[in-house]
């Protein structure tokens, strides 16, 4: 993943102080989050960087951890949220072509 995404952000014009915080603040930089176009690639980027610390696609460095341990097999974020993606938008078309094939 290039990062290309990272400039439709909506967090793009936030501060690190905002979006790199502990305790409840995590809650205040998460809402930036909600409704941001590219939420899923930040997420993606997150998870298959490994990155330890700050708010990225709207979960904490905890959330982010808990994941990684309970889908520990997962090699690729970004291929595995691009797919759900295309299965959300095509209305659930490609599991159903995946069970018939």
């Amino acid at each position: 993943m290039n990062g290309s995404w990272m400039s439709s952000g909506l967090c793009r014009t936030a501060g690190a102080d905002e979006l790199f915080v502990e305790g409840t603040a995590q809650n205040r930089a998460k809402t930036l989050c909600t409704g941001c176009p590219v939420r899923a690639e930040c997420l993606a980027y997150a998870l298959d960087g490994r990155i330890e610390h700050g708010v990225w696609g709207g979960m904490t460095e905890r959330e982010r951890r808990a994941l990684l341990k309970r889908r520990s097999t997962v090699r690729s974020w970004s291929r595995l949220l691009e797919a759900a993606r295309r299965e959300h938008e095509s209305g659930g078309a490609v599991v159903a072509e995946r069970r018939t094939a």
